[in-house]
């Protein structure tokens, strides 16, 4: 579902990927960890055309991301984005907010499209929300709207980029579980996160990044398994995180 390829990357003289390769295929759910300043939440927005790259190749499906004759609202469509920050239109309502990328995007009717996001509102606990405006939602709330959000685009892979790291403690859990169905469900998924519990329990394989580079890229086993066998900074990395 998703191919990169050779991929590289500079904010003017410093590199920020550094020809980076990995595949996600169909029903896959793949964690990004490292340290910050790694280049992992860089190297998912590359995936839907947010950050564009200026060396390698990147496909979802049969779409090309780099193709300048792509077309990147449906590019982004159907390569869904939750970010740290939600990034909810706050003057719309939570049913609106849902709304509007069907109706620009997909052309849908606005009776269809208000349809689709009330059933996405109830998948993800949050019917009872849907003409509240998203500021008067708790952080886990207004994320769940967000993953509700992408969801009602179709997406055929679905992209997080540290969906938890903004919450309380205590809403974690509730988007976490959302994610958790997602994959169970058999959503493609490139989950940038240090939620190790959840790469634990939900990822197919872990991939590693320091200074821009892919370290590691291996099954869950493998990485949480057999620390010995891991790059010296990874097992830095997973003594600092595991060791409590």
């Amino acid at each position: 579902m998703i191919e990169i390829k050779n991929v590289s990357k500079w904010y003017g003289d410093f590199q920020v990927l550094n020809d980076c390769s990995t595949k996600v295929g169909k029903g896959e759910v793949v964690v990004v960890c490292g340290p910050s300043g790694s280049g992992k939440s860089t190297l998912i927005k590359t995936v839907n055309a947010l950050e564009p790259f200026e060396k390698g190749e990147i496909t979802v499906g049969a779409t090309s991301v780099g193709d300048p004759r792509t077309n990147l609202p449906r590019l982004r469509a159907i390569a869904g984005m939750v970010f740290q920050h939600f990034e909810l239109f706050p003057h719309l309502t939570v049913t609106e907010n849902l709304c509007l990328g069907q109706i620009k995007v997909l052309k849908r009717s606005r009776e269809d499209a208000r349809a689709r996001a009330w059933t996405l509102l109830e998948r993800v606990g949050l019917s009872g929300h849907k003409d509240k405006h998203p500021g008067s939602l708790s952080g886990g709330q207004q994320q769940r709207v967000a993953i509700a959000r992408a969801l009602s685009m179709d997406p055929v892979v679905m992209l997080f980029d540290e969906p938890t790291s903004a919450l309380d403690p205590e809403m974690v859990k509730e988007v976490l579980d959302v994610m958790t169905d997602l994959a169970s469900e058999g959503m493609t998924m490139m989950v940038v996160t240090h939620e190790m519990g959840f790469a634990r329990r939900v990822a197919d394989r872990v991939i590693f990044m320091d200074e821009g580079r892919i370290v590691e890229d291996c099954p869950k086993a493998e990485f949480f398994g057999d620390v010995n066998a891991r790059a010296p900074r990874t097992r830095l990395f997973l003594s600092k995180i595991l060791e409590h």
